[in-house]
C-alpha cells in the first residue's frame, strides 16, 4: 500500500488554504451565488441543502496512477468536511473494478476505460455507474538519471524492447551506437490500467507484452529497480517521474514526426502520442444516491485544476473541464 508523498500533502495544505480563503473572502461579499448545489458555509465546509452537515463514508479503490489525484481530493474534501471520511485504495485499475462491481466501494479509479468483462460483472450484479474524467496524464519511459546514452525513443525501437516475442536482452540490439549494457525492465502487473494501456499503444494489443520482465503494482518498486539499474528501463505515469526526477530521467517518444518529451503543454494538447491519455473516476448509482459521494465528485470537478497541480498531473482543458462539469451536473438526475 503506498502513502501519499510529503509533496503531495504540502501542496494539498497549501490549496486547502487557498480554497478556504476564497471561501471566507466570498462570505464578505453580497452575491450569494454558488457553483456546488451542495451549498458552502463561510468557513469552507459543504452542506446539504437543508444546512446540515455532511457525514458518511466514500470507500474509493483502483488504478496506482489515478490514486495521487483522488488522495488529494480526499484530503481537501475532509479538511472543509470533517463529517465526512473518504478512503482510497490502491489495487490496480483492473483490481479496483473487481471489488467496485462487486459492490465493496463507492467509487473505482482508473487509467482506461472499463472493460466488457467487467461491465458484464457490473450487470451481473446490478451496478450501474457514471464516470467522470478528472485529470490528463502521459506514459513516460524512464531510465536512470545517469544513462547518457539514450534521450529518445522511437514507437518501432518500444515495440522491438516490450514485444511479447522479444529476445532483445541488450540496449545495443535496440539501436546503433548505443552500448553493450544489459536490459532491465520494470513495469507495471497485469492488474493495472497503465499496463493495459501501454501494451495496446505500443505493441496493439492489450496485455501483449514479454514475460521476463520485472512486474509490480506499486510504481515505487519500478522506481527503484529503473533507477538501482545502470540498464534500467521501465514506464509509469507522468507524476511518478516528476516526483522522482532526482533519479529518474523521462525518454521523449518519436510517433514518426520526431521527438516529443511528456509534458503538460504536450499531453494537453494530443502531440504525446501515442501515450498520453485521460484518466477517470467511476462511480456507481448506488453511492450516487448519497449526497456526501455526489458532493465530493462536485468538489473534485470545481476543484480539478488546484487538485492536478497538486498531484502533479495535467489539468483538463477549459472544454473538457466544461464536459465533466456538465457530467457531474448529471449525476444528481
Amino acid at each position: 500500500m503506498r502513502t501519499t508523498p510529503l509533496i503531495w500533502r504540502t501542496m494539498a495544505a497549501a490549496v486547502v488554504l487557498a480554497l478556504t480563503a476564497a471561501a471566507c473572502g466570498g462570505a464578505n461579499n453580497a452575491s450569494n451565488d454558488t457553483t456546488s448545489t451542495a451549498g458552502t458555509t463561510t468557513d469552507g465546509d459543504t452542506t446539504t441543502d437543508g444546512g446540515e452537515e455532511l457525514s458518511g463514508d466514500v470507500r474509493i479503490d483502483g488504478s496506482s496512477t489515478v490514486a495521487p489525484f483522488t488522495e488529494v481530493a480526499a484530503e481537501l474534501f475532509m479538511e472543509a468536511n470533517p463529517g465526512v471520511r473518504v478512503t482510497v485504495g490502491v489495487s490496480g485499475t483492473g483490481g479496483g473494478f473487481e471489488k467496485f462491481c462487486n459492490g465493496e466501494t463507492d467509487a473505482s479509479d482508473a487509467s482506461r476505460p472499463i472493460k466488457d468483462t467487467e461491465i458484464e460483472v457490473c450487470e451481473q450484479n446490478d451496478i450501474a455507474y457514471d464516470a467522470v474524467t478528472v485529470a490528463l496524464d502521459g506514459l513516460v519511459n524512464v531510465v536512470p538519471v545517469d544513462n547518457d546514452f539514450v534521450d529518445c525513443l522511437t514507437v518501432e525501437e518500444l515495440n522491438t524492447i516490450w514485444a511479447p516475442d522479444s529476445t532483445v536482452s541488450n540496449w545495443s540490439e535496440v539501436r546503433d551506437g548505443f552500448p553493450d549494457v544489459e536490459l532491465d525492465l520494470y513495469g507495471p502487473g497485469t492488474d493495472s490500467g497503465t499496463f493495459d494501456y501501454f501494451t495496446d499503444a505500443i505493441n496493439g494489443e492489450e496485455g501483449a507484452i514479454r514475460t521476463d520482465f520485472n512486474a509490480s503494482e506499486d510504481d515505487n518498486v519500478i522506481v527503484q529497480g529503473v533507477a538501482g539499474s545502470p540498464g534500467g528501463l521501465g514506464f509509469f505515469g507522468l507524476s511518478y517521474l516528476q516526483e522522482n526526477a532526482d533519479t529518474l530521467k523521462g525518454l521523449a517518444v518519436d510517433a514518426g514526426d520526431g521527438c516529443v518529451e511528456a509534458s503538460l503543454e504536450t499531453v494537453q494538447s494530443g502531440d504525446y502520442t501515442p501515450l498520453g491519455r485521460p484518466l477517470f473516476v467511476y462511480a456507481s448509482d448506488t453511492a450516487l444516491a448519497r449526497r456526501e459521494v455526489v458532493a465530493f465528485f462536485e468538489f473534485m470537478i470545481e476543484n480539478e485544476k488546484e487538485i492536478a497541480e497538486a498531484a502533479l498531473f495535467v489539468p483538463l482543458t477549459d472544454e473538457q473541464l466544461q464536459e465533466a462539469r456538465d457530467k457531474v451536473a448529471s449525476l444528481q438526475s
